[in-house]
């Protein structure tokens, strides 16, 4: 079985067991029009392989192409912070045309986080 470059650690935002079967890593963008159209895809990987896949999203903002995009990623690791990683994710994803600092703030009010 091949091993990843860079091992799952305790950085990482993992949903499901890792020490499943089947690793899915995404180096995501939250602005990027590609990683928006590959969520629900995702989405649908891990309703159909349930407890047999483990995701990781690692951040990877493209901020020369991207201009919200490093800002989004730092409201998901905050949220991260408060256990609500995956919550601001979805959210992020999902509004991808709305990532300017005052929708980050109504989305993390939103998700009641302390900020």
């Amino acid at each position: 079985m091949s091993k990843l470059i860079v091992p799952p650690n305790k950085e990482d935002h993992i949903q499901g067991d890792i020490d499943k079967n089947v690793t899915l890593v995404e180096y995501g963008d939250f602005e990027c029009p590609h990683c928006g159209a590959a969520y629900p895809i995702v989405k649908e990987i891990q309703k159909i392989e349930g407890d047999s896949l483990a995701f990781i999203f690692r951040n990877f903002p493209l901020s020369h192409a991207h201009p919200h995009a490093l800002h989004a990623a730092y409201a998901a690791e905050s949220a991260g912070k408060q256990d609500k990683y995956w919550e601001m994710h979805d959210l992020l994803l999902e509004n991808q045309d709305a990532l300017e600092d005052e929708d980050l703030k109504a989305y993390a009010e939103k998700l009641n986080l302390d900020i």
